[in-house]
């Protein structure tokens, strides 16, 4: 955890955000008259279009959901900015206030109360014929999906070149603690931390039973070899297709050396952000609980 406590003159922010979401481009431009006593909007960005490798900033705003900021994180590249996410999409893990709140964080931060929290980030890299053919930064997850016409999907599983096992599955996927909240939950993996320095592998819908995900150190490499696979098997990192995989080809999945900012908003916790997010709830008819 980083925190920086110091009175800056301005702020200067990033707008990040994907401008398919209509919304986006709307509250941009409706908060800025609330927000010009304490930040200055140095670039405006809501196609992914922007170079922002010399671009000097305190932050990103990033609006619109998760998706919003995991796109965000890969236009960032190695020069990762703190980030604060306002949600104007469903669920928001990362993108957690309301256009309403933003005024006033900002305030805050202007004033010296300033904290952001480093979050594992990975390398992943497809392998044909011994060579790099295809590269990408990540935070959420990198996932073999099977593709049509969906049947089953082999994959061997190599961690530190020792081999682990042979996934028969619909697709097999590893995550970051940020990310277990995403694809790799959905698919029954557990959810981590986001400060946890670990990587989760889940496989989607596995032909055997007894095959359940695994938590491993992220000091360590993974290679996912397809063993059989059809001729739409592809590698999706965060949500995005990165490349079609033939027979064979190998997915190395390491840590990054950039890693990803996200500021933390004041009263808000881990826990009550799962609460709130999932729809937890206490046993019936209690309220709020105390230890």
């Amino acid at each position: 955890m980083n925190r920086t406590e110091q009175k800056c003159d301005l702020l200067k922010v990033l707008f990040l955000g994907h401008a398919e979401n209509p919304l986006v481009r709307h509250t941009a431009t409706a908060l800025r008259p609330e927000i010009q006593a304490d930040v200055e909007v140095v670039l405006e960005d809501f196609d992914g279009s922007a170079d922002l490798s010399g671009v000097e900033a305190d932050l990103a705003v990033v609006f619109g959901g998760d998706g919003s900021i995991l796109r965000a994180a890969q236009q960032m590249g190695v020069r990762q900015f703190p980030v604060l996410g306002v949600n104007l999409g469903r669920l928001g893990f990362l993108a957690d206030l309301t256009p309403e709140e933003l005024p006033a964080v900002l305030r805050e931060l202007r004033a010296g109360k300033f904290v952001s929290v480093e979050h594992l980030m990975f390398q992943c890299e497809v392998i044909r014929d011994g060579q790099v053919v295809v590269h990408s930064l990540g935070l959420n997850e990198a996932a073999i999906m099977a593709g049509p016409p969906f049947a089953i999907l082999e994959v061997d599983l190599y961690v530190d070149s020792e081999w682990v096992t042979a996934y028969s599955c619909d697709g097999l996927i590893i995550s970051t603690p940020i990310g277990s909240t995403a694809h790799s939950l959905s698919a029954g993996g557990p959810i981590l931390r986001k400060e946890v320095q670990a990587f989760v592998v889940t496989p989607v819908a596995a032909h055997t039973l007894t095959v359940r995900p695994v938590v491993d150190s992220a000091d360590r490499e993974y290679i996912l070899q397809v063993a059989h696979g059809h001729p739409e098997t592809s590698l999706v990192v965060d949500g995005q297709l990165l490349s079609p995989l033939k027979l064979g080809d190998s997915v190395r999945v390491r840590r990054a050396e950039p890693k990803f900012q996200l500021i933390q908003v004041p009263g808000q916790s881990y826990y009550q952000t799962l609460r709130k997010k999932l729809g937890w709830a206490g046993r019936l008819g209690s309220g709020k609980h105390e230890p």
